[in-house]
């Protein structure tokens, strides 16, 4: 008995599967750690794949034919919110590299840099030690089956269609942008005020005895402070952390209006 398949058909089961792997894949291509460069491109088709065939039984069937002038519309939209869940969560990470600059900067390591394994680009060493330790509190916590909650998760409270995000989540994600900054200062704030102190104190110093030679006195201090800050920091810096992540799976949920 020959089973009779219509081109309806056909093009509701490429409509059903396409546009969820066309969300899920980008955001797996612009994640933490899923997005970074030494995870080969096929390893996140295939990761996109599996997800996908797990979340299209569980979602609505969308009703715009895949071969419609329509559905160039939802597969830029899917695009666009795939790749803004990726990249909000990446501003979390990024944050901690720039908190890392920062004290490297105060504390006299600014030109220490290290090659960044997660994108190829050059980072500051203490930057790129945060950004270690955010990894590995990420995973620990279960940060990365979090976001694959919330990714799924999201084609109930923002199915496909043409919609998308909208003004208003575009501009949620332009203030999001701020989190950069402000995980940053969050992160850095008692190691640069310790330093602040250190630097004020050999101002003093220079005052009262103008000969002496602070940069050969001064950099080894301030560079032992530093790392005793670093030292006595790794503690709340994984409280921060997971503030930090916890605030980004947060702003992901009610951006796709969780």
């Amino acid at each position: 008995m020959a089973i009779a398949l219509t081109t309806g058909q056909l093009e509701a089961w490429v409509a059903q599967g396409f546009f969820p792997f066309v969300r899920v894949g980008a955001c797996l291509m612009v994640a933490p750690m899923f997005g970074a460069r030494f995870v080969p491109a096929r390893t996140r088709i295939l990761l996109a794949a599996a997800i996908t065939a797990l979340v299209v039984p569980l979602m609505p069937a969308p009703t715009i034919a895949p071969f419609s002038p329509q559905a160039i519309v939802v597969v830029f939209q899917q695009l666009l919110i795939g790749v803004s869940l990726g990249f909000a969560m990446q501003i979390v990470f990024d944050s901690l590299g720039l908190a890392g600059q920062v004290l490297a900067n105060s504390m006299g390591l600014s030109f220490a840099f290290n090659v960044d394994p997660l994108r190829g680009s050059s980072t500051a060493a203490l930057g790129q030690l945060y950004i270690i330790l955010a990894t590995l509190t990420f995973l620990a916590l279960g940060g990365h089956l979090a976001l694959l909650e919330v990714l799924v998760n999201g084609f109930t409270t923002m199915p496909v269609g043409m919609d998308g995000l909208g003004r208003e989540g575009l501009w949620n994600m332009v203030l999001w942008g701020g989190q950069l900054f402000a995980g940053a200062i969050s992160i850095a704030l008692p190691g640069v005020t310790a330093l602040l102190i250190v630097n004020l104190a050999f101002g003093v110093v220079s005052r009262a005895a103008p000969t002496l030679n602070l940069f050969a006195v001064g950099f080894p201090i301030s560079l032992v402070i530093g790392l005793l800050v670093v030292l006595a920091g790794i503690g709340p810096l994984q409280q921060g952390v997971a503030g930090l992540i916890a605030q980004g799976l947060d702003f992901l949920r009610a951006l796709q209006g969780g």
